[in-house]
C-alpha cells in the first residue's frame, strides 16, 4: 500500500493520478486551498478504494506553513512513498509584462513555491532513503517563447532544480521525476485555443505519470510526442527563433 502526498491535489492532473492510485488501495495526504473541492475528491477516492484520505488546507506561497504541513503529513502517513507536486497557475503574459507585482506573484506560484517545497521534502526523503518525488513542470520550460516566457521561466527553474536534486538524491536511493505536460484540457487552460490534435485529457496524462513513476523514469513528456515537438523547437537557431511568434 502506497502512502502518497499530493500538493495541489485539486488540479485535474493530480486528481486523475490519485484515482489511479486509489484503485490500488493507497493512503493519501492531500494539500490544496479549496476545502469544498478537497472534500469532494476525498469522497471520490474512498469510493474508488483509497484506504484513508487526510486533507490539509495550505497556500503554497505561504512558506512558513510548509513545515507544519509536512509534520502533519508524516503524523498521518508515517512515511511518504510518493510525493506529487502538482500546483500551478497559467498567467497572462501581457499582464505580467505590464505589472511587476503580478509577474513576481506568478513566478512564486509556479517556481519559488515548488523549489521551497522540494527543498523540505528532499531532506525528508534523504532521511528515509527511499521514495519518489514527482514534480509537474511543463514543456514551456524547455525554451523561452514570447507567448508565455514568465510561466516558462518558472518551469525552467523547476526543471533545472529537479535535475540537480535527482543527482543528489539518487545517491541515497530516492528518485526524482520531472513531468513535462504539453497542452492539457483542464480548468487552467479553459478558454485558450490550441490545435485539437495536441491537446491531451487529464486521464491520459495521469496514466503516463503513474507508469513513469513505477519505472523510475527521469523525465517524461506527456503525451510522449511532446519530446519530439520540443526537440524541434529547441533546435531552431536563435536568429530565426526571435523572428517567429509561438
Amino acid at each position: 500500500m502506497k502512502k502518497i502526498l499530493i500538493i495541489g491535489a485539486t488540479s485535474a492532473i493530480a486528481t486523475a493520478c490519485a484515482r489511479l492510485w486509489a484503485s490500488q488501495g493507497a493512503e493519501f495526504f492531500l494539500v490544496a486551498r479549496n476545502d469544498e473541492r478537497l472534500q469532494q475528491i476525498a469522497t471520490d477516492l474512498k469510493a474508488r478504494g483509497a484506504k484513508a484520505v487526510t486533507l490539509h488546507n495550505m497556500d503554497v506561497t505561504d512558506y512558513d506553513a510548509h513545515p507544519d504541513m509536512l509534520e502533519k503529513c508524516l503524523a498521518s502517513l508515517r512515511q511518504i512513498d510518493i510525493a506529487l507536486i502538482a500546483h500551478g497557475t497559467l498567467p497572462d503574459q501581457q499582464t505580467c509584462e505590464q505589472d511587476v507585482a503580478v509577474a513576481l506573484r506568478e513566478f512564486a506560484n509556479n517556481g519559488t513555491s515548488v523549489i521551497a517545497l522540494l527543498s523540505r521534502l528532499a531532506n525528508q526523503f534523504e532521511f528515509q532513503r527511499w521514495g519518489t518525488l514527482a514534480v509537474i513542470s511543463s514543456v514551456a520550460g524547455d525554451r523561452g517563447r514570447p507567448s508565455n516566457y514568465l510561466y516558462g521561466t518558472a518551469k525552467a527553474a523547476v526543471s533545472t532544480f529537479c535535475e540537480g536534486l535527482r543527482a543528489r538524491l539518487f545517491k541515497v536511493g530516492v528518485h526524482v521525476i520531472t513531468i513535462k505536460p504539453g497542452f492539457v484540457d483542464t480548468p487552467m487552460t479553459k478558454g485558450l485555443i490550441f490545435p485539437a490534435m495536441l491537446v491531451a485529457q487529464p486521464d491520459q496524462v495521469a496514466r503516463r505519470i503513474v507508469k513513469g513513476i513505477k519505472r523510475s523514469a527521469n523525465i517524461i513528456y506527456a503525451p510522449g510526442f511532446w519530446w519530439g515537438v520540443m526537440f524541434i523547437i529547441k533546435s531552431i537557431p536563435e536568429f530565426v527563433f526571435k523572428k517567429i511568434n509561438i
